[in-house]
């Protein structure tokens, strides 16, 4: 199984890439979000990869992120999703859209990728409202990993330049974690928290979990 690949790019055609490594050529399959972000033909560039082995194909699709490849991989485990629908709602969306749509089951989102109709966008935000958490708190692990290598950095730009410190990046996840102690099911949880964390920018733990607690409230 090929999990990534890096290599200098031979050749663009509108979805996907042929990607040159040590002499052996790859033909990469991307959404319309990753091609556009990838570098021109002859520049270097590295994608993690999903291969899609049946009978008669073999196909690789490439990803910016290993949080986008778990997200192509939840999307194609639902039925009707294949491979060119999952990229079409991701090239769409971007993997944090899809778990914002998700989490708050958005389906008219997920409906706005091309050729995905209303019936299968329900199915996909009802199939994986359980799933949106665990690829969620990876999102935010990755990104906590990253500012935790960043703030290696920081003290050697200037007080003056450094711009304001980010919110917690494992608030959501915390949040999410306190109310399924509470007993909340983990899509309701996501669904509130996401919510929350659109509607109070940068909150912290804490003030996550009220504004949450307050959207499950029971109303009336």
């Amino acid at each position: 199984m090929i999990g990534k690949i890096t290599g200098r790019i031979e050749y663009r055609a509108v979805d996907h890439v042929l990607i040159d490594v040590r002499g052996v050529g790859y033909l990469v399959y991307c959404s319309d979000r990753t091609m556009a972000a990838l570098p021109a033909v002859g520049e270097v560039t590295a994608l993690y990869t999903d291969m899609l082995v049946r009978e008669d194909l073999m196909q690789l699709f490439g990803f910016q992120s290993l949080v986008e490849k778990e997200w192509h991989r939840l999307l194609t485990s639902v039925q009707g999703i294949g491979a060119k629908a999952s990229l079409a709602i991701l090239g769409a969306l971007g993997p944090d859209g899809v778990s914002r749509a998700i989490a708050l089951g958005d389906w008219n989102a997920v409906k706005a990728a091309k050729g995905v109709g209303p019936k299968i966008a329900q199915r996909v935000v009802l199939d994986l409202k359980d799933k949106a958490p665990s690829v969620m708190a990876m999102s935010d692990t990755l990104a906590q990993a990253q500012g935790e290598v960043d703030a290696e950095v920081l003290e050697s730009i200037p007080v003056k330049a450094r711009a304001a410190v980010p919110a917690n990046a494992s608030a959501q996840s915390e949040a999410m974690s306190a109310l399924g102690n509470l007993g909340y099911s983990p899509g309701d949880a996501a669904g509130a928290v996401a919510q929350a964390a659109g509607e109070n920018e940068g909150a912290d733990t804490p003030a996550l979990i009220r504004a949450a607690l307050k959207l499950l409230a029971p109303k009336g």
